[in-house]
């Protein structure tokens, strides 16, 4: 079994790691941890006024973090899992949505694990929302690990 689990740093991301982590697996399996990051845009008319290199060092920035995340959640993964199975991880540039659903294509997923943030219709309108995209369009199995909603964290810390 093949099983794609795509993070992006974040507390949700951490809760679908541990998901994945605390199930007994078919042996054999193989885990692959993906970060997508997107490359960066200019943010308007003021870009004539910033450096040559301003995107690319933005870019690096982004490629580190991603790889960072990928990396730490690789490493906690074959931990949890053991020497047992094959546990690899991966980075790749472009918008999550799309990147995640060619990677689970092309390295022939059986299943994607994401995590929700659990944004409102309002906040997912603003932000869109990568593991509906994922539900939508995928070719083969997806699971949604429930996180606790940013915005219903904050009431009850109000």
């Amino acid at each position: 079994m093949k099983i794609l689990l795509a993070i992006d740093g974040s507390a949700c991301s951490d809760k679908a790691l541990a998901e994945v982590a605390a199930r007994p697996w078919p042996a054999g399996s193989e885990f692959k941890v993906v970060t997508a990051y997107e490359l960066s845009l200019l943010p308007g008319p003021e870009a004539w006024a910033m450096s040559p290199d301003f995107c690319d060092q933005l870019d690096e920035v982004a490629q580190e973090q991603a790889k960072q995340a990928s990396d730490n959640a690789r490493v906690k993964l074959s931990k949890a899992l053991g020497k047992s199975f094959a546990v690899t991880s991966q980075i790749v540039a472009g918008s999550p949505k799309t990147a995640i659903l060619e990677l689970a294509e092309s390295w022939k997923a059986d299943l994607v694990v994401v995590g929700s943030h659990g944004y409102n219709a309002w906040e997912r309108f603003l932000l869109g929302s990568v593991s509906q995209a994922i539900v939508s369009h995928a070719k083969c199995s997806v699971e949604v690990v429930r996180c606790q909603s940013a915005s219903i964290a904050r009431t009850k810390v109000a």
